[in-house]
């Protein structure tokens, strides 16, 4: 699992009181060693519970996750998943459209949901007395949902109007777009999570609703509370609610292609008039937290921080402290997932600089690190950045929640976010250098150039 930093894709509704981040924003952390006394149990219609107690305040993050994401977005229907999350809003039998955001707004409470390649995720922070509240709501609005081309049609407007202003205007959304599609020829993880623009204006009431039946179902969902409740709290007023709602019978299967390996790089450019700064960007194909072997994802999420973590890492020594063609680089991993993921390394050319050139001190840079970068001080300070960093995440009650979610949701287990640190720590130099080797290579790899034209070129 990771911190909350650029490397989950998480695309929100754009509710009030949240920031709805972009496109290719990001993730979250692991509660530190020991962390706090976490209980978990499942009703008897198949909903995973999992209460993380704060009792510093008297408030309560309230989260529902379901185990699916743009990645099981049926072929021709990219973006129904995100599409859903909107139309969530949208009102059920019992109450009309508006209803739960303006109850959620008049206890002084904040919402939101997001959408990922893995899950979706609803969510609110209200204090503790108005907890059982949200559960009515939530509970009711995953079997009573309500839509009509009255509301269907106008909210497919609004997502294509997001399309438009996050990725048709923005050439690095269209560049990240391009680098995903090219690294993951045959798997989902290729498709953008707002979808494809031919395929969000065929989107309709059917397909909403097939999804909705498909996956919002009790034994297909997770619900976390994190704050000033104990998990006797929660178990009883969990039954009175959501153990109301009838299961299908059973969690609906995944079912995704599978990316082969990869044999030759691949090379690709975006070219506009209003980039104002131009960038190199690379990905490589490596496994991820839920693919890896004998601990491969925690050193490449270490190999991620040594290489490229901030001012100190080893790419932005050599590159910009050093040789000066660079005024930033870095690199970041998203282990979060499911399924094969990316690992990415990134340079910004100094005045002067092509990216060419760039791109030639980079691979450079690159072929020394397993020699250069991985010296025993700077994996250990990697390792303590990285420890410190999860142990101030954890230090937020939102945090905790989506900590213990999102790692549920791609299926990981409890003990597995707890024990994260100490795996952290564990990882040795010669497991770093094997990593490196093996899947920083070309063969594995996407690099893209981000480059300004002008008008009259373009």
């Amino acid at each position: 699992m990771h911190l909350f930093r650029k490397d989950v894709p998480l695309l929100g509704s754009g509710r009030p009181h949240a920031s709805a981040g972009r496109v290719e924003a990001a993730p979250f952390g692991r509660s530190e060693a020991g962390g706090p006394d976490v209980g978990a149990f499942t009703l008897d219609n198949g909903l995973d519970v999992v209460v993380v107690p704060d009792h510093r305040a008297p408030v309560v993050t309230h989260m529902v996750w379901y185990r699916n994401g743009s990645a099981d977005d049926p072929q021709g229907q990219s973006g129904i998943a995100h599409f859903l999350e909107h139309l969530m809003f949208k009102g059920t039998e019992r109450h009309p459209v508006g209803a739960f955001s303006k109850a959620v707004s008049g206890l002084g409470g904040q919402e939101n949901a997001f959408t990922s390649y893995d899950y979706t995720a609803y969510f609110q922070r209200v204090a503790r007395d108005h907890l059982k509240t949200m559960m009515e709501f939530e509970a009711d609005r995953m079997t009573g949902l309500v839509l009509d081309d009255a509301v269907v049609a106008p909210e497919r407007d609004v997502v294509l109007e997001e399309r438009r202003m996050r990725v048709e205007t923005d050439p690095s959304a269209q560049l990240s777009e391009a680098m995903a599609a090219s690294l993951f020829v045959h798997h989902p993880y290729g498709t953008p999570i707002i979808g494809w623009m031919h395929e969000i204006e065929e989107l309709n009431r059917t397909h909403a609703l097939n999804y909705y039946k498909r996956f919002y179902t009790p034994e297909n969902a997770i619900l976390v509370v994190a704050g000033d409740v104990t998990a006797d709290d929660v178990r009883r007023m969990a039954d009175d609610t959501y153990g109301r709602v009838t299961p299908q019978g059973a969690r609906p299967v995944r079912v995704r292609a599978r990316e082969p390996e990869p044999k030759a790089l691949r090379r690709l450019a975006v070219a506009d008039p209003k980039v104002e700064q131009p960038t190199l960007q690379r990905l490589y194909l490596t496994p991820s937290c839920m693919t890896a072997r004998d601990g491969e994802c925690h050193a490449l999420e270490l190999l991620a921080e040594v290489m490229g973590g901030g001012s100190t890492s080893y790419l932005y020594r050599k590159l910009v402290m050093e040789r000066g063609v660079a005024v930033n680089a870095g690199a970041w991993y998203m282990g979060s997932a499911i399924d094969d993921t990316r690992f990415s390394v990134y340079a910004i050319p100094a005045e002067g600089v092509s990216l060419e050139k760039l791109e030639e001190e980079v691979d450079r840079v690159l072929r020394r690190a397993p020699s250069e970068a991985l010296t025993p001080e700077a994996i250990e300070r990697a390792k303590t950045r990285l420890v410190a960093e999860t142990v101030y995440s954890s230090d937020s009650q939102s945090s905790l929640a989506r900590i213990y979610g999102s790692a549920l949701a791609i299926g990981e287990s409890i003990e597995e976010v707890r024990r994260w640190p100490s795996d952290i720590e564990g990882v040795t130099p010669a497991r770093l250098a094997a990593v490196a080797e093996r899947y920083l290579v070309p063969q594995r790899s996407v690099t893209g150039y981000l480059t300004k034209t002008r008008e009259a070129d373009a």
